[in-house]
């Protein structure tokens, strides 16, 4: 087998103009391959942060049912405090929960005094809902340290310029609880929220307490538990983890709760999906350039070397041996390849977090990339140009098994 190495890289430095060529090929094919999935999983990363980090957590319990009327904001969806104490103990035993919050979504009419509107609103514990969306208090406009305080109320954008309010002004909330009771509070504007895409991107939040006393609530009693995990890969573990929930039964003997990851919560997920369909046809184009490549390497190196492989058949090489030397020289052109271009990608990498490259998602400009190479994708793609390497060399590799020596060694 040595030998055969040996004779292999011979036979390529023998030819370097289009070793090179070929070379340079793959090593471009990787390098746009790997690059491309830096960026796009730098965009990804950045785009579910800001979805799960400010709004929708990871992973989302419900009453049975909530999801499909959850337009309407039904109050009688809502979880109890039984059902609430069984679910807080088996997320305080699973290990890969991080922390999670309580809401109660409602509807309202909303008046400044001088006109009304509906407002969808999010009834949330300030301290819980801060650990479990990092990045929440960011959607506010001058925030401060206490993003919301009893008698305090987040609105949202959209409804703060249509009806003229701000910061600071006093407001009425007006809502009906689940038994149909009208009720009345005053709400002083502590801030403007931002959208989202997303459900939910447009409510205006305020206390779970107060949303208690607007409501008529006397016990434990909410709409939904988000929960964040301390590794989002984890996520298909920790629904699998939370299965015990599927066991508690409601009146009618079925399903209580439903859980849905952010997957199943929001639109964006289609963006990724989609961009994971772009990764893919990027990675057949390499297939593809290597493919040709390769072959076309072998086919030229098989013409061009048939009085070559004529004589060491007439010496008694056996065809698989000659087989193994074209298969060799195919694995080092694939090896060398994408050897270089994992180098090349690294330094290109390393080169675009230096100089730094903003770009603009919706409402939000200047955001910064930071590309990193997985190593996962590393291994995926360097196996994948070895593989189609060798594939690509059977054909030629049989083709020079099969010369006949004769006729080889009488080509001219």
């Amino acid at each position: 087998m040595k030998n055969i190495v040996k004779i292999s890289y011979r036979n390529l430095m023998r030819n370097s103009r289009r070793t090179l060529l070929t070379t340079s090929l793959i090593t471009i094919g990787v390098l746009f391959v790997l690059l491309y999935g830096a960026l796009s999983n730098s965009f990804k990363s950045y785009m579910v942060g800001q979805i799960t980090d400010s709004m929708l957590g990871h992973i989302q319990i419900h009453k049975k049912g909530y999801i499909a009327s959850v337009d309407n904001l039904p109050l009688d969806k809502n979880l109890n405090q039984k059902q609430v104490e069984k679910i807080t103990k088996i997320l305080d035993e699973n290990e890969n929960i991080e922390s999670y919050t309580f809401r109660i979504k409602m509807g309202a009419v909303f008046s400044n005094y001088v006109s009304s509107t509906n407002i969808r609103l999010n009834a949330i514990d300030p301290k819980r809902e801060k650990s479990t969306l990092p990045l929440f208090s960011s959607r506010i406009k001058d925030s401060h340290k206490d993003i919301l305080k009893k008698g305090e109320i987040l609105i949202p954008e959209l409804l703060a310029k249509g009806m003229g309010v701000k910061k600071g002004d006093s407001i009425v909330l007006v809502a009906n609880n689940k038994k149909g009771s009208v009720n009345g509070m005053n709400f002083k504007v502590a801030g403007v929220i931002e959208p989202i895409t997303g459900p939910g991107g447009r409510d205006g939040y305020f206390h779970i307490e107060d949303a208690r006393k607007i409501l008529r609530i006397k016990e434990v009693e909410v709409s939904e538990i988000v929960i964040r995990l301390k590794d989002v890969d984890k996520i298909k573990q920790t629904m699998e983890m939370l299965k015990p929930l599927n066991e508690m039964k409601n009146q009618k003997d079925k399903p209580a709760l439903e859980i849905h990851s952010w997957t199943k919560l929001s639109p964006f997920y289609n963006i990724v999906k989609m961009l994971d369909l772009m990764s893919l046809s990027i990675k057949v184009i390499l297939i593809s350039i290597v493919l040709i490549s390769i072959l076309n390497v072998m086919i030229m190196s098989v013409y061009e070397r048939i009085k070559e492989i004529g004589t060491i058949a007439a010496m008694g090489t056996p065809p698989k041996t000659i087989i193994k030397l074209f298969l060799t020289e195919g694995l080092m052109l694939g090896v060398l390849g994408s050897f270089i271009g994992i180098i090349v990608s690294f330094i290109v990498v390393y080169a675009t977090n230096a100089i730094g490259i903003t770009y603009s998602f919706g409402r939000q400009s200047d955001l910064v990339l930071h590309p990193t190479l997985q190593l996962g994708d590393i291994v995926n793609i360097s196996i994948i140009v070895i593989v189609i390497s060798l594939i690509a060399s059977i054909s030629p590799a049989i083709k020079a098994a099969n010369l006949n020596p004769v006729d080889a060694l009488r080509q001219n």
